[in-house]
């Protein structure tokens, strides 16, 4: 069994049975008998990103909408926010925090009754910060 040298960072109860325990090294601890018997279960760290990145969305030009791609290679607090030519944020796709992985947002133009024109899109995560242009066209 693989022991979390990182300390436990996630614990998730789904009954007085069944619980996982999320460790560093990609380590998850599963026990199905209440904690008598813990198995260990090493993740494929090829899952976890090793970077940080933020795709060009797709489709660009777009109307009404389009999908960004981004990977986080550490938990934090992650905001994805689209501005207009002015630098006047228009939407906030996401702010939260996040664990570590690979997400894809759906952006809908038509939902934050925007122009067609080019618009910036900016990843904030941590000390990572990327900026991207798409096209939005009616």
């Amino acid at each position: 069994m693989t022991s979390p040298s990182q300390g436990l960072l996630s614990l998730y109860i789904l009954d007085e049975d069944n619980a996982w325990a999320c460790g560093g090294n990609n380590t998850i601890l599963k026990t199905t008998n209440g904690g008598g018997f813990i198995s260990g279960v090493n993740l494929n760290s090829t899952n976890i990103p090793d970077k940080f990145s933020l795709s060009q969305n797709y489709p660009n030009p777009f109307n009404p909408s389009t999908k960004i791609n981004y990977e986080i290679k550490n938990s934090g607090f992650v905001s994805l926010k689209v501005f207009d030519l002015l630098g006047k944020e228009v939407a906030a796709l996401v702010n939260e925090k996040q664990n570590a992985g690979s997400y894809a947002v759906d952006f809908n133009s038509s939902e934050y009754n925007l122009p067609s024109g080019i618009y910036f899109y900016t990843l904030n995560a941590g000390e990572f910060k990327e900026t991207k242009k798409m096209v939005l066209i009616k």
